[in-house]
Parts: structure tokens; C-alpha cells; sequence
């Protein structure tokens, strides 16, 4: 099959080099020529614009940094419903608010654009392996067409309900991400300045029931005091605005979400924005001057 993908940052160059991996042919752009070099390389051939993306291409993935891009990009001149065939499915796998993507469905419907919002999870290791989690909504009919693409860049991909549904589903998870990650640093300073070494403390309880994908995934990284991004503070905090805002559009109190939030602008603050988020343990490093 071939696919347009349009997003080649962190994450997206990984996923177009499993969509390769599994045989399909990839007509990728990024505003980044870099990206598109190192795609490139990997066998995918480049585009030179959107609209030669969505020219060529009848089903289109997006994977942007947050909801104005994924508009901009699919709603703008020249964008992707400016070219479209109808009958052309989007798969939008940026992580962006519920209303934003149920607004671009809209447009997209009434051009005769299928589309789904599939989100994922895993960071950049799980993109590399082809392991992430993907949390899809819209019509299922549409998922189903999509479902054995999907499953060559994650090792799941579950249908959550109505478009919306997929973000809905991923701010879910990031608010229980970062509130692990923040948890776990907390618990592991105490064990510190108690005296007791955070590895042992780390080994006795990561097979109980405090352990963790993401304490087993980030507690190494603190350890090692490698904070090198595999998902940015910057991006986390994203995440986290667009958790607040729909909360409060539905009427969820969100008080712990809002707690962490003011954290990650603490460290976004102290030049920690593109680190990874397990670097919330430098707040508490802050916090008792260690």
C-alpha cells in the first residue's frame, strides 16, 4: 500500500521505517528537509508539499506537535482536503485536544474525507520497535480499513468509541504518566535522603504492586541521570493544557493533573523543557538541594 505521512520528528520517523519494514511504499513530508533526508535514506520517497502528499496518496497519516498544526495542515490552502480524493482516509496519530480533532472530522466530512484520530503511547523506544499503544477513534468501519496498518507501528490498537475518543483516551494517559513519574520521584528522593540507595529500593518493589511500564521504563534513566528525550517536558505539558482545557469543557475537577502541570512549567522554567519527563526528579532534587 501506498501511504503519505506527513510529521517526521521524534516519533515519526520510526513509524514510517516499520510502515516500510512491512513492505509499503511511504510518500513522506516534513517542513524539516533534514527529516525528510533521513526518511529518505530508509527507502520512503519525499514529497515536496502537502498537497503532493495528499495528491498521490489515499490513505494520509499526520504526526504534528498539537492541534493548530494538525489544522493547518489538513485545513489551510493547499492542505490536504484542498486535494484529497474523496474516499481518501486521514489517521491523524497527533496527540491533540478531543474538540480539536472532532472539528477537523467535520471538514473532513463534508468533503468526503474519511478520518480517524488514533493517538499513541510508548515514546520514541516503542515508535523504534514498532511496540506503541494506539487509542483510535471515529467510525469503526474506518478503523477496521486501517486496523493491520496501524498494528506495523504498535503492538495495539484499540477502538475507544466516537472521534475525540482516541485523544480523550490519550490524555487519560498522560495524566497517569505524569503523575507515575512524578510519584516514583517522590518516593525514591525519601528512600535517598533516608539513607537508602534508590537501585536496591528500585529492585525490591518493581515486581509489586508499586511497579510500573513507566517505572520500569524511566527509574533506570534517573538513576543514570540520562534525561535525553524520548517525550518531552515540553510536549508533556502540551499534553497536560489540553487535558485541563477539556476537563474543564466537560466539567472533570482535574486537581492533581493541575498540581503536576505547575511542576513541569517549574523545569520548563529552569531550561528542562526539551529534557525528558522523567526529569520531573530534578524538582525534586530542587526541592531539598541535592
Amino acid at each position: 500500500m501506498k501511504i503519505g505521512f506527513i510529521g517526521l520528528g521524534i516519533m515519526g520517523k520510526p513509524m514510517v521505517k516499520n510502515l516500510l519494514k512491512a513492505g509499503h511504499k511511504v510518500l513522506a513530508y516534513d517542513i524539516i528537509a533534514e527529516n525528510i533526508e533521513n526518511i529518505v535514506a530508509a527507502g520512503a520517497k519525499g514529497a515536496a508539499s502537502i498537497a503532493e502528499v495528499a495528491k498521490d496518496c489515499k490513505l494520509i497519516i499526520t504526526m504534528l506537535p498539537n492541534g493548530p498544526q494538525v489544522k493547518e495542515v489538513v485545513l489551510d490552502a493547499n492542505g490536504v482536503l484542498d486535494v484529497a480524493e474523496v474516499g481518501t482516509i486521514l489517521v491523524d496519530m497527533s496527540s491533540i485536544a478531543p474538540g480539536v480533532a472532532q472539528e477537523i472530522y467535520a471538514a473532513c466530512a463534508k468533503k468526503g474525507i474519511g478520518m480517524i484520530d488514533a493517538p499513541v503511547s510508548g515514546g520514541e523506544p516503542k515508535a523504534i520497535d514498532g511496540t506503541l499503544s494506539i487509542m483510535v477513534g471515529g467510525k469503526e468501519e474506518v478503523f477496521e480499513k486501517v486496523k493491520d496498518v496501524l498494528l506495523n507501528m504498535g503492538a495495539s490498537a484499540v477502538y475507544c468509541g466516537d472521534i475525540g475518543a482516541g485523544n480523550t483516551t490519550k490524555l487519560a494517559n498522560q495524566i497517569i504518566v505524569a503523575l507515575n513519574i512524578a510519584a516514583m520521584s517522590e518516593a525514591f528522593m525519601l528512600s535517598t535522603k533516608a539513607g537508602v540507595a534508590p537501585d536496591k529500593v528500585f529492585d525490591a518493589i518493581k515486581g509489586g504492586l508499586a511497579g510500573s511500564t513507566v517505572m520500569n521504563a524511566k527509574m533506570p534513566m534517573i538513576l543514570d541521570g540520562n534525561f535525553s528525550p524520548g517525550f518531552k517536558i515540553d510536549l508533556h505539558i502540551k499534553d497536560l493544557a489540553n487535558a485541563l482545557d477539556t476537563g474543564h469543557e466537560v466539567g472533570a475537577p482535574l486537581p492533581l493533573t493541575a498540581q503536576i502541570m505547575e511542576v513541569m512549567q517549574m523545569l520548563k522554567a529552569d531550561g528542562y523543557g526539551q529534557c525528558d519527563h522523567s526529569a520531573i526528579a530534578k524538582y525534586y532534587e530542587k526541592l531539598t538541594d541535592s
